[in-house]
């Protein structure tokens, strides 16, 4: 893998762990906030949760050398 590969993909892990972080944060405030759950928006929102991390460990997978 070239140098310029892997400085794609460590800047591409930065932005989906932010990402996911970020929907973790609207996940967590849903309920706390009073309102109605719109269980399908939270559906919805866990389902590209588990995308992000699914995307997450597959970058890693590629940047960890093989022993």
């Amino acid at each position: 893998m070239e140098t310029r590969d892997i400085e794609h993909y460590r800047h591409r892990l930065v932005e989906l762990r932010l990402e996911h972080r970020d929907l973790d944060d609207v996940i967590a405030q849903l309920p706390v906030q009073g309102r109605y759950v719109d269980q399908m928006q939270l559906t919805r929102l866990k389902k590209r949760k588990l995308a992000l991390k699914d995307a997450i460990a597959k970058i890693e997978d590629q940047l960890i050398p093989n022993i």
